[in-house]
C-alpha cells in the first residue's frame, strides 16, 4: 500500500489476506493533523466495513482514489484541510451510508459530479476553498427544503440529498444559477464564486471568474465539447492583449501607490503607529471578501456598555503594544477582562478585519472549565473599537504567583491543580476541537488563577501576528531569539504548517511553564541565563531533579517530581516530531500525578488545612 509519511517516521497500513476485511475503524482521529504526507492509498477502498475516515488537516496530496466509493459502510469522509488535486470521483455516488461528506480547502478541480445526488443520508456536504468549475447539479425547481423531499429517490443532481442540512460551495469558481433546491442554505454557502444568480452575494470579480481556476474560459462558462478533456483550446489574441494591457496598468498603479505613501509619510510625519505601521504593499490593494453576517450569532456588546462597566476606561489592568486590558463590572453582575486593540481606523485594512472577525469566531467556540470564557465583542465605527470581553479570572496570573508572590504560600499541592488543569485545557484545545486551536503565545503570563487556583488560559497575544512583521520564532517564544519571518496572515507558511508548528511549539511553551512550576524561576534571567538550558543538566540524572525544586516550598512528593520531570524531558524535546502529543502528556499526568484526598493527607498531618484551601 502506498505509504503516508509522518513527521520522523514512515507509517504504513497494511492489509493482512483476511477475506472479510472486518475493520469497522482505522484510528484516524489521530491521524487528523498528523502532519501525514503523501498519496491516498486506493487499497483503502478493499475496507468494505470501514466506517469512518478522517484523514483531514495533513499535508496529503495527489487525487482521491475512486475505490473509496465502493465502502458501501462508510458514514464519514473527511479529507478536508490537505492538498489534494484532480476532481472529486463521480465513484463517490456509491457511498450509500455516507453522512458527512468534507472536501473543504484543497485544490481540487473539475465539476462537481451529479452522482452525489444519489447519496440519500448524506447531511452534510462541504467543498468551500477549492477550485471547483461548472454549475451546482440540482433541478432548479422551486420550493425545496431538507424536509420536504425525504423519500425521493430519483437522481437529478444534489436536490434528492433530502437530509442535506449543511452545505458549503464558497471559495470556488462556480457559474450558472444556483438551484432552487438548495436556496434554503445561507447565502454565504455560496460566496467568492462566479454565480450570475441574484440570490448569491460576494462573487468573484469578472476578471478573475474569466482567467478563473483553469485559464481557459470556454471551459469556465461551459463547453460546448465537455467529452474532451485533454484538448488544447488556443487563447484568443485579444485576451493576450488585454492580459498584457491589464499588467501595465498594475504596475503603473502599484508605482503610483507607492509615491503616494512615500508623499504621505513626509507631509504627516508627526503621525506614529509604534511597531504597527506597514509600508504599503500589493497585498494591502487586493480586495477581501468579507461576510457581514459572520458575527451575527456571537453576543455583541456597545462600546456605551463598556465604557460604563469599565469606569471609563481607567481600570487598566495590562497592556501591549497591541491591546490594552480593562477589568469591568457588567450590569447584570459578572467581573469582565475587556481588550481593547489599539488601532486606528485609518491603518485598518481589509485584512485586518478578516482576521479579528475570524479571531472572534474562532474564540467564541471554545468551551471548556479551563479555558477563559468568551462573553462578546464590540465592533463599531464612531468612535473606531475593537473589543474582546472574557471572564474575569480575579487571582492574577500563574506569573505573578511563582515569581512575585510568596512561593512558600504557593503550596505544591496548588502547583499540581494548576499543571494538570493547563495540560487539560491544551488537550482540549489541541485533540478535541476540530480545527485544532493553539495558543499564540503559552506562557505563566497567559495563565490566568481563579480564587479557587482554577487556571484558565487566555490567548491575549494573538494580536501580535495581526499587527506586527516580524515574529518570535515559534519554539523559541520561550526564549526570546527573533525570527525574520513574516507573520502576517496568509504570508509565509501554508496555515497547515504553522498551525502543526504552534501546537508543538505549545508544547515546548508548557514543558517551560512546568518547569517554572517546580523551580519557582523566570523563563530568563539575564544574570542566569534560560530556565530551560540551566535545568537540563538536571533533567538528564534522575538522581539529580531534586535540585529543580523552589527551595521556598515546605514538602514535595518526590513521585510527583519524577513524573514533572519526564514530561518536561519529552516536551523540551529539540526535534519537534518526537514531542508527545497533549492527549498523551495530559494522560501521563492525571494518571502519575494523585490529587485524591487519601494521597494528599498520607503525606502530611497539615495536609487537612492546605486540602481546603487548595480545592
Amino acid at each position: 500500500m502506498s505509504p503516508l509519511l509522518n513527521t520522523g517516521q514512515w507509517v504504513w497500513f497494511r492489509l493482512h489476506n483476511d477475506k472479510t476485511n472486518n475493520i469497522l475503524y482505522l484510528p484516524t482521529r489521530k491521524l487528523s493533523n498528523s502532519s501525514l504526507k503523501g498519496f491516498i492509498a486506493p487499497e483503502l477502498g478493499r475496507l468494505s466495513f470501514l466506517q469512518e475516515l478522517y484523514l483531514d488537516h495533513n499535508l496529503l496530496f495527489g487525487t482521491i482514489p475512486k475505490l473509496i466509493g465502493s465502502l458501501k459502510n462508510l458514514r464519514v469522509l473527511d479529507l478536508s484541510v490537505n492538498r489534494l488535486t484532480g476532481p472529486i470521483p463521480s465513484e463517490l455516488g456509491g457511498l450509500s451510508s455516507v453522512s458527512i461528506v468534507n472536501f473543504h480547502s484543497n485544490g481540487l478541480t473539475g465539476n462537481i459530479p451529479s452522482e452525489l445526488g444519489k447519496l440519500q443520508n448524506l447531511v452534510e456536504l462541504r467543498l468551500d476553498r477549492n477550485r471547483l468549475k461548472g454549475s451546482i447539479p440540482g433541478s432548479n425547481t422551486a420550493s425545496f427544503s431538507p424536509a420536504s423531499n425525504i423519500g425521493s429517490t430519483a437522481h437529478n443532481g444534489l436536490c434528492p440529498s433530502s437530509r442535506l442540512y449543511v452545505a458549503d460551495f464558497s471559495y470556488n469558481f462556480l457559474v450558472g444559477k444556483i438551484p432552487s433546491c438548495l436556496k434554503y442554505l445561507p447565502r454565504s454557502s455560496f460566496q467568492g464564486n462566479c454565480f450570475q444568480d441574484e440570490y448569491s452575494v460576494q462573487q468573484r470579480p469578472l476578471q478573475i471568474c474569466t482567467s478563473g481556476s483553469t485559464g481557459q474560459q470556454g471551459v469556465i462558462y461551459g463547453s460546448k465539447h465537455p467529452g474532451h478533456k485533454h484538448e488544447k483550446m488556443e487563447q484568443p489574441i485579444w485576451l493576450l492583449a488585454l492580459e498584457i494591457a491589464t499588467g501595465v496598468l498594475l504596475v503603473v498603479f502599484v508605482i503610483t501607490g507607492i509615491v503616494t505613501a512615500s508623499r504621505s509619510c513626509k507631509l504627516k510625519p508627526s503621525i506614529r503607529i509604534s511597531s504597527w505601521n506597514r509600508s504599503k504593499s500589493w497585498s494591502d490593494e487586493i480586495t477581501v471578501l468579507i461576510d457581514s453576517d459572520m458575527l451575527k450569532s456571537l453576543p455583541k456588546l456597545s462600546r456605551q456598555e463598556l465604557e460604563v462597566a469599565c469606569e471609563d476606561f481607567s481600570n487598566i489592568i495590562g497592556s501591549t503594544p497591541e491591546t490594552v486590558v480593562y477589568k469591568g463590572t457588567m450590569k447584570d453582575g459578572p467581573e469582565v477582562s475587556v481588550i481593547s486593540l489599539c488601532a486606528f481606523e485609518g491603518h485598518w485594512t481589509s485584512h485586518h478585519e478578516l482576521f479579528y472577525q475570524n479571531k472572534v469566531i474562532d474564540l467564541a467556540r471554545l468551551n471548556h472549565e479551563n479555558i477563559a470564557k468568551f462573553l462578546g465583542y464590540c465592533r463599531e465605527s464612531d468612535p473606531f473599537s475593537r473589543m474582546l470581553v472574557f471572564e474575569y479570572a480575579p487571582n492574577g496570573t500563574l506569573f505573578e504567583h511563582l515569581h512575585y508572590g510568596e512561593g512558600g504560600q504557593f503550596s505544591w499541592l496548588r502547583r499540581m491543580k494548576i499543571a494538570i488543569g493547563i495540560a487539560q485545557g491544551l488537550r482540549y484545545l489541541h485533540t478535541e476541537l476540530q480545527p485544532p486551536f493553539a495558543i499564540s503565545e503559552l506562557n505563566s503570563n497567559s495563565v490566568y488563577v481563579t480564587e479557587d487556583f482554577t487556571p484558565k488560559l487566555v490567548d491575549f497575544e494573538c494580536w501580535k501576528m495581526m499587527f506586527s512583521r516580524h515574529s518570535i520564532s515559534r519554539d523559541e517564544k520561550a526564549r526570546g531569539h527573533l525570527n525574520s519571518k513574516s507573520s502576517f496572515p496568509g504570508h509565509g507558511d501554508s496555515a497547515a504548517d504553522r498551525q502543526a508548528d504552534d501546537i508543538q511549539a505549545n508544547t515546548f511553551a508548557f514543558g517551560v511553564i512546568l518547569l517554572e512550576i517546580i523551580s519557582g524561576r523566570l523563563p530568563y534571567c539575564k544574570d542566569k541565563g534560560y530556565l530551560v538550558d540551566w535545568a537540563s543538566k538536571y533533567l538528564q540524572q534522575a538522581e539529580e531533579i531534586g535540585k529543580l525544586v523552589d527551595p521556598e516550598l515546605g514538602s514535595v512528593r518526590s513521585e510527583d517530581l519524577a513524573v514533572l520531570c519526564s514530561v518536561v524531558s519529552r516536551c523540551i524535546d529539540p526535534d519537534p516530531s518526537k514531542r508527545p502529543s497533549m492527549q498523551i502528556i495530559t494522560g501521563v499526568l492525571e494518571n502519575g500525578i494523585d490529587l485524591s484526598a487519601a494521597a494528599i493527607l498520607k503525606e502530611s498531618s497539615l495536609a487537612w488545612a492546605e486540602l481546603a484551601l487548595a480545592l
